[in-house]
């Protein structure tokens, strides 16, 4: 038996020896298919959108027949000397930090309460949590478009407009009534807020599973010994919560800072950007200069430097945030 097996050791000492790849190699070939999946679905769309952007291209025909002239770096001259570019850019990094600073806010809230010892049906919360995560994104979108209504009875209008009515009742002064109806897609500042919190919306589901799943790992032995050295709630947070949760918090929020970044179906469900291009996001910015403009060239120069600017984002934070520590590391 021990013979046998011997033999069969040789085997493939010599099967292995005769072959004309050493086990490097072999680790090498088996991660071909995948570069090779990634740089056809990921890699060669990015490298033929900046061909395109150093193209005149104005319309689809001229894009796949490949009528187009190279005109160099003209669209990128063109893009940072158009005001509509930094409105568009300054107003997605707006749109980026307030809703990123409101999720985490929320999340954090959210997932402490389901964590808590003292909340009954815990479970149950948790599976209720979620639940937007099963709904398509164009559905919920849409519902909070309709949430949002311009009109006197639009859902939002309506509830203040009670709002108004118990506070006129008790002769509350003036200031702490509203002026109903609110234009919520037609006014700047009131459709950003639209914005953020159906992006907070949507969201929040992912964060609190994330955050949920670090404070189940906190040691309870840290809180108890925190406790019998007299640490009330808020002190045990910031010393023993916080710290550990930490990582997680911040994994979550720069993978959904990098989707805000990317945000396009909200401004343009809502108001297309509007009003007057106020909102428009960097991504609707692109799309309207490609399908309303026929800007191909243009489009394609605004997405490449939203690809440059959301991977120069996750690459600082992942630095800088530590979420890279051991990798690589035997």
């Amino acid at each position: 038996m021990a013979s046998s097996q011997l033999d069969a050791g040789d085997g493939l000492s010599r099967l292995r020896s005769a072959l004309p790849f050493s086990g490097r190699d072999w680790g090498l070939l088996l991660v071909i298919p995948g570069v090779v999946l990634f740089s056809s679905f990921m890699l060669y769309p990015i490298v033929y959108l900046f061909y395109i952007s150093l193209t005149d291209a104005t319309f689809a025909g001229s894009v796949i027949g490949g009528g187009a002239e190279l005109i160099g770096l003209e669209n990128y001259v063109q893009l940072l000397g158009d005001p509509q570019f930094w409105s568009s850019m300054s107003t997605t990094w707006l749109f980026v930090a307030v809703s990123l600073v409101v999720k985490v806010f929320v999340a954090v809230g959210i997932a402490l309460l389901l964590n808590h010892a003292r909340v009954v049906g815990k479970r149950y919360m948790r599976a209720a949590v979620i639940v937007p995560l099963g709904f398509p994104g164009i559905f919920t979108i849409t519902v909070w478009r309709g949430m949002f209504s311009d009109a006197r009875f639009g859902v939002f209008n309506t509830l203040l407009g009670r709002y108004n009515d118990v506070m006129s009742s008790l002769s509350a002064p003036q200031v702490l009534l509203f002026d109903v109806p609110i234009g919520f897609l037609s006014g700047r500042w009131e459709a950003f807020f639209a914005y953020v919190t159906t992006e907070v919306w949507l969201a929040y589901p992912f964060m609190v599973i994330i955050i949920v799943s670090a404070l189940q790992d906190v040691p309870k032995s840290l809180h108890e010994a925190a406790m019998v050295d007299g640490a009330g709630w808020l002190q045990r947070f910031r010393t023993v919560t916080l710290p550990a949760i930490k990582g997680p918090v911040l994994f979550a929020s720069i993978l959904t800072a990098a989707t805000s970044f990317q945000q396009f179906l909200i401004p343009w469900v809502f108001n297309q950007g509007g009003p007057a291009r106020k909102n428009e996001l960097i991504i609707v910015y692109g799309y309207r200069e490609a399908i309303s403009f026929n800007e191909f060239g243009l489009s394609a120069a605004i997405l490449i430097v939203a690809i440059a600017f959301v991977g120069l984002f996750m690459l600082v934070a992942v630095r800088y945030g530590g979420l890279a520590e051991g990798v690589g590391e035997e």
